[in-house]
C-alpha cells in the first residue's frame, strides 16, 4: 500500500469520526449547515449516512492496522474500504444534485470523497497476491 494511500486514510477515516463527533455534539455553526438543515428528513438523510461513514472508517483503519502486521487481507479490506468510500461521496453528490443545491462546502469534501478512491482501486486490483482472487495486470 502506498503512503499518500495511507495518509488518505488515515485523513478520511479519522475525518469521518471527528464528522460524526461534531454533528453529534451539534457543534458546526449554523451558517455551514446544510440548506433547510431543520427539516426531518433532510436530518434523517444525513443521519442515514452514519453507518456507511463509520464502517468505512472501520476498514480503513483495519486495513491499516492488518498491513502493519503484515496480514495479506489488507489489500482486499482497503479495496473494500476504498469502493465504500466512493459510494458514499456519490450518493451525497447525486442527492445535492437532484436537489438542485450546489454549495461548494458540501459538495468539495463529498467530491473529494467519490473520485481519490478512483486513483486507487485499480492499482489494489493489479497487484497479486499468493492465493488470492485479485485480478492480474494483463
Amino acid at each position: 500500500m502506498s503512503r499518500s494511500l495511507k495518509t488518505l486514510f488515515l485523513l478520511t477515516d479519522i475525518g469521518f469520526i471527528l464528522y460524526w463527533a461534531v454533528t453529534w455534539g451539534s457543534w458546526i455553526p449554523k451558517e455551514y449547515l446544510y440548506q433547510d438543515y431543520t427539516n426531518p428528513l433532510l436530518v434523517a438523510w444525513n443521519l442515514s449516512f452514519l453507518p456507511l461513514d463509520l464502517l468505512i472508517s472501520a476498514t480503513g483503519l483495519y486495513s491499516l492496522f492488518l498491513l502493519r502486521r503484515s496480514d495479506q487481507r489488507s489489500r482486499m479490506v482497503a479495496l473494500i474500504s476504498l469502493v465504500l468510500t466512493s459510494c458514499s461521496g456519490l450518493q451525497a453528490i447525486a442527492f445535492w444534485s437532484f436537489r438542485g443545491e450546489f454549495d461548494w462546502g458540501w459538495w468539495v469534501p463529498n467530491l473529494y470523497l467519490m473520485i481519490y478512491p478512483l486513483f486507487y482501486i485499480p492499482r489494489l486490483l493489479r497487484k497479486e497476491q499468493p492465493g488470492s482472487i485479485m485480478l492480474k495486470n494483463t
